[in-house]
């Protein structure tokens, strides 16, 4: 797939909560394929300690209105700045990067998407292009708390939606992993983004049920094209970079 170093402008930002911003860039032509799961990596201007570009997911393509949506969280310097962008700013990305998830296998297959954090934002995507191709997507999404949660609506545009927050502010009380859903319901396959203990947990459950499963690993990735090996994840068959091979990966090839 064709990779692009362009200036987008920003179209709209929005703050869905106090610690992320959404992004939505637009061209002045039609925006290029890209895959859900796949990633890009964004210039920080003006912030003299963000050296390297920031890897961010791919939140959501609206074709509608040539819109590649970015939902990031601040958590540092260079983000905080990406905050400040208004309407009409110019953000520099290379895209789109990486390998993103599976295409749908079969007609009718049910696919359980897990997310947890920021790691909610490539499923928007994926859960969209499922549904488009015949596939039967069910969204299972966790959080410390009910203000954590992001994007619901969206979601639950797409497909069912099941929550798990650990003060039980909604949905079930615990993780993802302790969701009644898992108990109750058997999934052709299972695709989940998120902090790493909870992909691990997932992991374990897939294996334990006999359900394949890949997982989007958020490893920091600077350059985006494994030049700079600051990404590099072991594996079954050895050391690869994430941001060239992954960041998607079946659970079978890593060594978790």
């Amino acid at each position: 797939m064709k990779k692009y170093v362009k200036d987008l402008t920003v179209a709209e930002v929005e703050f869905p909560h106090s610690r992320y911003v959404l992004l939505k860039l637009t061209d002045s032509e039609p925006l290029p394929e890209m895959m859900p799961g796949q990633f890009v990596e964004v210039k920080v201007e003006g912030s003299p300690k963000t050296f390297l570009r920031r890897p961010i997911s791919i939140n959501y393509v609206d074709r509608e209105k040539n819109q590649l949506w970015l939902l990031i969280q601040t958590v540092g310097e260079g983000t905080h700045k990406l905050a400040e962008l208004k309407a009409g700013d110019k953000l520099n990305l290379v895209f789109p990067l990486g390998n993103g998830f599976s295409t749908v296998q079969k007609a009718g297959e049910k696919v359980l998407l897990v997310g947890g954090g920021v790691g909610v934002a490539p499923l928007l995507q994926y859960g969209k292009y499922l549904k488009e191709n015949g596939a039967q997507p069910v969204f299972l999404l966790g959080a410390r708390s009910k203000g954590d949660l992001l994007e619901q609506d969206l979601f639950k545009a797409i497909a069912p939606v099941y929550v798990t927050t650990e003060d039980a502010s909604e949905g079930e009380k615990g993780f993802v992993t302790q969701h009644s859903l898992l108990s109750n319901e058997k999934f052709d396959r299972i695709s989940v983004c998120g902090p790493k203990p909870m992909m691990v947990s997932v992991a374990k459950y897939a294996k334990q049920s006999s359900t394949p499963c890949e997982v989007s690993l958020e490893n920091m990735m600077a350059c985006g094209l494994g030049a700079c090996l600051c990404c590099v994840e072991k594996t079954v068959k050895g050391n690869v970079c994430v941001c060239k091979e992954g960041p998607v990966f079946d659970i079978n090839d890593l060594t978790w």
